[in-house]
Order: structure tokens, then C-alpha cells, then sequence
């Protein structure tokens, strides 16, 4: 890391010859790898982006302009060259560098991100920000293609386009999901608008004649009235967009030199840039898409094709099984065909599978027109972007009672991809959701029964389940709401889902020392009544009601406002859960164990119960 541990900061990066550029891409490449090999992380994205990482820092400084990254998977050698690269080896470990960027981490990060197609409304915010404020800063915005499937990218675009401000989309095309541009005069003119020559000469045509505004308009309108004819517009200069590209996203020369000049023109430009994911990395080149998020590996073996079973996947085998009885049953995702296990589905059934890209508002919508015209749609999504479909859950699923299923992967902590990816706030959402059935299963078998039964709910109905695995309990007790799996007589535990594992273990232990738990699982996550768990608490007087969600909206409060209203009295009561849902990165194990919902938690809030209670009755 000869010059890599050289770099702290944009300045840095613009002392480098020309010559350094090259060596120091490939020295970040080795770092992405061995980081990413070691932690796990998103390892085709990063190394795909390294040239234009170094580009835009040649020609912004982040610790005053504005560089925002779209998703911000992209980011690991933007952390390195912005005085990171000591604690790299920590990436996406608890305490170390997230894998996202992430302004407490470092002023150099413009803004948190972990979602996708929101970059450009976000520079645009803070290019208004500094017309108001008459600061001087640059803003750019980097936005991939598939990120571009994402209404809401659209709508920044257009207002960003014609609000003249001076402000730099760069498009990173890596999929093919733009289609180039045909015919020869349109390769011609993508090659001439790259040229040194040709930048020069539009530099020289912007001092002199672009300062005289009739000369400037008349020759812009013969220009455009010639290009109208022999080209055809792309979508970006339709919208007000100054369009530079495509350009070749791995010559890092000509990409510093076009990113300077669209800075300089001072209006909304779009710099189309193409480049490969996984660059650098054979494996990842080859297939980009096993490579886009990983789990630790031996870089010299590539990507283990084994896989262990996981609640994505038995999902999906149910839901296509099921599927095969029933032909109204149809499977939506938002850009996430694998990892919510929809694949086999989508090549069993193709016709009745629909991946409507980074567009979640869009596919609840959709389930709602396909439900109220007699299909059973089963829409796939992860917990923490299922936030972006709220208004759909309540206007257009939930006021019309239409029956979709919301199948809820990742809720709960999901580990190392922290805050913006962390399952917390679905149960919230979705106990306000008008007409919602809420199923929580606790293993795969749960998870095949839930999913029967929420097909055939006569409303919407949710089930949520976590990443992973599932642990030692494997007893299904769907058909029931409210089950006791331990009668006891000493403390009441409530918990759903995967954590009655955890709550499993804290009633092992405490049966050891001499406490008797009467431990129920909630398998229904939208009552308002709760007449097993009210018997129970009028038998202890004690509860501790253990989630995996952020406080408000959670089930304990819910069960605690029932048991007052049904005048049950409570002496002891405690709610462990992630309290204000926003979790850091790290282990899923450590997590819990910080955020005090592990079976160590339960076991210390059972002690303090017995302790504060009895001292009441000797009192």
C-alpha cells in the first residue's frame, strides 16, 4: 500500500502524478478484496467504482463539496482515500467502519445511505441549500442504473433538470440497463464529446460567446435544430440535462478530465459513465451478481456456491409448491429475485412472476390492482424497504380490504449491514395497516403454515420472518394466536417469532434456579386482545415481553395497554426490545446483546422482577 497510506483526504488524491492514478486503483482493489473476503460485504459494486472514486475526488474535495452516493454500497474506497484506511479491517464489524456512508463516521460523507434512487433529490437539496445560503461547495450525485428503476430517481430528475443549478449526475451504468445509444453518428459524437480538444474548445465557447445571451441562444437553437435531426434526444436532455457520455468508467484520465468540465459549466449535467462490476476480480467479472453482496471467503477460491437453508429460501419453495395448486397465486419483487428466494419461482412460473425493479411503491400498488381483480399476489420484500410502500399499505391495500400478502424478509436485526438495512419499524407499520393480519413464524414449518394461511386470509395479510436460519424450536403452532409453551407460576414471557429461541434458553436457566416461567409465543402480531396472556399475568403478577422491533408500535405496549384496560394488575412489567429501532452494525449475536434482548437480558430483567417484588411484600 505504497500509495494508498499516503492518501487522507481529497487534497491527497489531487497532489498524485497522472502516472500514481493507475497503481493506487489497483492497490484499493487489493484492500476491497481483502476487507470484503474478511468481513463480507458488497464487493462487485466497490470495485467496479474505484476509478470514478479517485475521478470525483481529483476534482471535489469532500470535506466541504457535497458527493452523494445512491444505496452507498459503492463507498469502501471512497472510506479509504477520505483518512479511513487504518481501520478498514473493521469494516461492518461492531465498533468498526460501517459499509455505508455515514456522516458521524466521517464529515466526508455527505449524508447516511443504504437505500436506493434518493442521491439525486438529495444533492439537489443541497444545491438549493447553497444558492439560499450563498456558500460555495460543489454537489454531485452518483446514481447506478438499477438504481435508476426507482421512481423516485425520476422525480428528482425532473425538478433537478430544470432547476438550473449547478450540480453533476453521474450515471454508472453497469448492467445494461440504459441500452446504448445506435448508429454511427452517435458513436462519433459520444467519442468527440470526450476529446481534449473538443472540452477545450466548449471552454473557450463559454467564456466568450456564452457570455453574449442572444449570440449564445441563437447558436445554441441552430445547434439543437441539427442534432434533432441526425440524433436522436436522449431521456436526460429532454429533462434540462447538459448529457456528457457514455464514457469509459476505468480510463480514470479521460473520467477526471469530463467530471471537471461538467462541474465547470455550472448547470444540471448528467455524465453517463459504463463500467464493469467486479473489476479487477475474475470471479467477480464472471459473475457479478454471486459477487454483489458476500459473506466472508477465501479470495484465491472465489464465492462458496454451498448455501445453508434460510427462511428466504423455504418461502420460496412453498410459495412455488403452493403455487402449482393454485394458479391465481402470483410472486412480486422489488429487485430482489434471490435474495428474498423467489428464483425458482420465477423460473417455474415466469409468466406469473413480476420483478418491477427498485420500486416498492409501485409493486404494493400493483398487488392491489392484481388482488382486486382475483389474483393472489404475494409480494416479496425486505423489512427495512418495505418502508417505502407505507401510503400503498393503508390507501391502496388496506382501505379496500384487497387480499395481498406481504411476504416480510429480514425482520429483526440483520447484522452488518446496520441502521438503514435493521428490520425494526415493520410491525409498526403494519399493525396500522387497516384490515391487516400479521403472521410471526418462529421456524420453517411456522413459516409454511403462515404462509398457507395468510393466502387464504379474506384481507391483506403479512408474514414477517427473519434473515438466517431457523434455531432449536421447530414445534409448529400456527393455528393457535397465543401459545404456552411453559406453564409456570413465578413470570409471565411474551415474545414472537424467531426470539423464542433467546426466551427458550432464559426459561432453561431459570428453571435452575428454582424460577418457574410461564413462557407464551404470539404466532398473530395484529390483536388487540390477549386473553392466554391476561390469565397468565393474573397468575404471576409479573411480565417480560421480549422483540426484535424498535419500541414504539411494539407488541409489549400493546399487551399492556390490554391488560389495563381489562384491569389485570401488573406489579413488575419490562419491555425488552431495540428501543428506538436504530441499530448499529455488527454481529447479529453481539446485537442483541447490546441492545439487551438476548436470553442473558431476560434472565437479569427475571431476577430484578423477583428481587423488586418480594421486597414489596415484605414492605
Amino acid at each position: 500500500m505504497d500509495l494508498l497510506s499516503q492518501i487522507h483526504s481529497s487534497a491527497d488524491v489531487k497532489k498524485l502524478d497522472r502516472n500514481q492514478l493507475e497503481p493506487l486503483c489497483a492497490e484499493l482493489r487489493s484492500a476491497i478484496l481483502t476487507a470484503a473476503s474478511k468481513n463480507g460485504g458488497h464487493l462487485a459494486s466497490s470495485l467496479g467504482a474505484v476509478e470514478l472514486t479517485v475521478a470525483l475526488h481529483r476534482v471535489y474535495d469532500t470535506s466541504r463539496d457535497r458527493i452523494v452516493f445512491d444505496v452507498g454500497h459503492q463507498c469502501y474506497a471512497h472510506k479509504m482515500l477520505t483518512g479511513r484506511l487504518e481501520q478498514f479491517d473493521t469494516l461492518r464489524r461492531f465498533g468498526g467502519l460501517s459499509g455505508f456512508p455515514k456522516p458521524c463516521e466521517s464529515a466526508d460523507d455527505a449524508c447516511i445511505s443504504g437505500h436506493a434512487s434518493n442521491s439525486i433529490s438529495i444533492a439537489l437539496g443541497m444545491a438549493k441549500a447553497r444558492t439560499l445560503t450563498g456558500a460555495d461547495y460543489g454537489v454531485a450525485a452518483v446514481i447506478g442504473d438499477g438504481a435508476l428503476t426507482g421512481g423516485l430517481a425520476y422525480e428528482g430528475l425532473a425538478n433537478c433538470g430544470a432547476s438550473g443549478e449547478s450540480i453533476v449526475i453521474i450515471l454508472n451504468d453497469n448492467g445494461m440497463s440504459i441500452n446504448s445509444n445506435v448508429g454511427a453518428v452517435s458513436r462519433l459524437l459520444a467519442r468527440q464529446r470526450v476529446r481534449p480538444s473538443y472540452l477545450a474548445v466548449k471552454r473557450l465557447y463559454h467564456k466568450t460567446i456564452g457570455r453574449f445571451v442572444g449570440v449564445h441562444a441563437l447558436i445554441h437553437g441552430v445547434k439543437e435544430w441539427i442534432k434533432d435531426i441526425v440524433l436522436p434526444d436522449t431521456i436526460f436532455e429532454d429533462m434540462g440535462f447538459y448529457y456528457l457520455g457514455p464514457i469509459d468508467g476505468h480510463d480514470i484520465k479521460t473520467l477526471t478530465r469530463v467530471i471537471r468540465y461538467a462541474r465547470e459549466l455550472r448547470i444540471p449535467v448528467l455524465v453517463h459513465v459504463t463500467t464493469t462490476k467486479g473489476k479487477g476480480y475474475a470471479p467477480a467479472e464472471a459473475n457479478p451478481q454471486s459477487y454483489h453482496g458476500v459473506s466472508p471467503f477465501d479470495p484465491a477460491q472465489g464465492v462458496s456456491l454451498s448455501h445453508v437453508s434460510s427462511f428466504s429460501e423455504v418461502f420460496g419453495e412453498e410459495l412455488s409448491r403452493l403455487a402449482s395448486q393454485d394458479g391465481r397465486i402470483v410472486a412480486i419483487t422489488a429487485a430482489m429475485a434471490d435474495g428474498t428466494g423467489l428464483s425458482w419461482f420465477s423460473g417455474r412460473y415466469p409468466e406469473r412472476f413480476f420483478d418491477v425493479g427498485i420500486a416498492e411503491e409501485h409493486a404494493a400498488a400493483m398487488a392491489a390492482g392484481m388482488a382486486a381483480q382475483g389474483l393472489r399476489p404475494v409480494f416479496a420484500v425486505y423489512s427495512s424497504f418495505l418502508q417505502r410502500s407505507y401510503d400503498m399499505l393503508v390507501h391502496d391495500i388496506g382501505l379496500g380490504r384487497v387480499p395481498v400478502v406481504l411476504a416480510v424478509d429480514r425482520a429483526g436485526l440483520v447484522g452488518a449491514d446496520g441502521e438503514t438495512h435493521q428490520g425494526s419499524f415493520d410491525l409498526g407499520l403494519l399493525r396500522q395497516t387497516p384490515g391487516m393480519t400479521i403472521y410471526a413464524p418462529s421456524n420453517y414449518a411456522e413459516l409454511r403454515s403462515m404462509l398457507r394461511l395468510a393466502l387464504d386470509a379474506k384481507g391483506p395479510a403479512a408474514v414477517r420472518y427473519p434473515r438466517g436460519s431457523e434455531g432449536k424450536h421447530t414445534l409448529d403452532t400456527s393455528a393457535l394466536a397465543e401459545t404456552v409453551l411453559r406453564d409456570g407460576t413465578d413470570l409471565t414471557i411474551v415474545t414472537h417469532g424467531i426470539m423464542i429461541n433467546e426466551a427458550l434458553a432464559a426459561a432453561d436457566e431459570l428453571e435452575s434456579l428454582g424460577l418457574s416461567t410461564n413462557l407464551i409465543k404470539l404466532n398473530r402480531l395484529d390483536a388487540d386482545e390477549f386473553p392466554v396472556t391476561a390469565q397468565s399475568v393474573k397468575k404471576t403478577g409479573r411480565i417480560i415481553v421480549l422483540e426484535e422491533v424498535c419500541a414504539h408500535g411494539c407488541m409489549g405496549q400493546a399487551l399492556l395497554a390490554y391488560l389495563a384496560e381489562s384491569c389485570v394488575f401488573v406489579r413488575f412489567a419490562r419491555l425488552l426490545n431495540l428501543g428506538d429501532g436504530v441499530v448499529t452494525h455488527g454481529e447479529v449475536e453481539t446485537l442483541r446483546r447490546v441492545c439487551g434482548i438476548d436470553s442473558a437480558s431476560v434472565v437479569s430483567a427475571a431476577k430484578l422482577a423477583m428481587e423488586e417484588t418480594n421486597e414489596e411484600s415484605k414492605a
